[in-house]
């Protein structure tokens, strides 16, 4: 019997279509089936981390919705609320990734670009009926943490009624997340007024700096802080220097991210999401919890999956008790991490632990999956990789997803 979820993540996913070579879209023979989704990303690095959870959204009777529930399933995702509509289809969206071939519609190296295809999609059909459904109504009902973003928002009216109502129904035993996520593209013909109450009338906030920049006028921590009063906390991700929480008494924690040889850029938000929640759930203190976002960041930005493995427990903690000097000299690549934490061999066989404790949080354990890790003894510098190094029972990597 899986166990209950604790988390329950509510929004579109889409099939994706990943090109077989950099360049403009003209110059692609074969794109390969992936899937994507910023709401099923967090739900699927939340499984990961050893938090059950869940997605509630809605697909079409199609390949490409089957495709979505079979891998959220493999994730470890409970997907038992995910309607199917016979009348949509699952929305879609293409990469185009930036290469050398010298066109003028190559977007150079290191770039990419997400084509959108969603209009009309299932999961715009999503509205405050869904609670009427017994599946959605028991996942959300046992809910500890509910993570929602600003993208459902902009998909349809009945999307933003769901959102609405989904955010009026305050509990004190529950946590709503909410991720602004901005898309400009979503809010060219919506109006982007309505978009401030949601996020004021969450419990934790999470937001880019370039994003709310974008969308609101600006970045700085602070002035988020004034402008959406109400969430306990409001955390600010400055790309990749700095994540700042904000306390309602002002209580600030800000903590430098990681040094990362990036492979992949997008995608990172999610996994950061998924480890500062995951945090959350376990009770950690607030600097920790920003660190396991760092973490969980890192290890996504180093690998071409959009679900990426972080290093064994053992590892885990010792980074998140780091000192601020440790932290900082730390270094996370392909190749795995360098930390003068982790001096020599750090060989540990990790077991997936007890399920979380619900919110409040009882405890302070920090996990990811089951794995195992080793170093020479004789080389103190040897790197921890990963997922402990052990082979990927997955399919063959594929281009992080960013949300869609």
């Amino acid at each position: 019997m899986p166990p209950t979820p604790l988390a329950v993540c509510v929004g579109e996913s889409m099939a994706v279509l990943l090109p077989d070579r950099a360049g403009p879209l003209e110059s692609v023979e074969n794109f390969r089936l992936a899937v994507g989704g910023a709401e099923s990303n967090v739900a699927g690095a939340l499984a990961a981390l050893g938090v059950p959870s869940a997605w509630i959204s809605r697909v079409g009777d199609d390949g490409f919705g089957r495709r979505l529930l079979g891998e959220l399933t493999a994730r470890g995702v409970d997907v038992s609320a995910v309607a199917v509509d016979p009348h949509r289809p699952t929305g879609v969206y293409l990469k185009e990734v930036g290469g050398t071939t010298g066109d003028r519609h190559d977007l150079g190296p290191g770039r990419s670009r997400l084509h959108y295809h969603r209009r009309g999609s299932a999961a715009a059909a999503l509205s405050p009926a869904l609670l009427d459904d017994p599946a959605a109504a028991r996942l959300l009902a046992g809910a500890r943490l509910l993570h929602l973003s600003g993208i459902t928002a902009a998909l349809s009216d009945d999307c933003l009624a769901l959102l609405r109502t989904l955010l009026a129904e305050r509990r004190s035993d529950r946590l709503v997340s909410f991720d602004l996520n901005w898309r400009p593209a979503l809010w060219r013909d919506r109006d982007l007024s309505v978009l401030p109450p949601l996020l004021d009338a969450a419990d934790l906030l999470l937001l880019g700096a370039d994003e709310a920049e974008a969308a609101f006028g600006t970045g700085d921590p602070h002035a988020l802080r004034r402008l959406f009063p109400s969430p306990a906390t409001v955390v600010v991700k400055d790309e990749a220097r700095l994540v700042t929480a904000i306390g309602r008494d002002g209580t600030t924690v800000a903590e430098p991210a990681l040094t990362v040889e990036v492979v992949e850029a997008t995608g990172a938000g999610d996994a950061f999401a998924a480890g500062y929640l995951a945090g959350t759930v376990r009770g950690l203190d607030q600097r920790r919890r920003l660190r396991l976002g760092h973490l969980s960041a890192a290890c996504a930005l180093t690998t071409h999956g959009d679900q990426a493995e972080l290093p064994p427990a053992p590892v885990v903690g010792a980074l998140l008790d780091a000192s601020p000097e440790a932290w900082a000299a730390t270094r996370v690549s392909a190749d795995g991490i360098v930390s003068p934490v982790l001096p020599g061999a750090l060989t540990s066989t990790y077991a997936a632990p007890d399920d979380p404790p619900p919110l409040p949080p009882t405890a302070s354990r920090t996990t990811a999956s089951r794995t195992t890790a080793s170093a020479s003894p004789t080389d103190r510098s040897a790197p921890v990789v990963p997922g402990g190094g052990a082979p990927d029972p997955r399919p063959a990597a594929t281009p992080a997803l960013g949300a869609p």
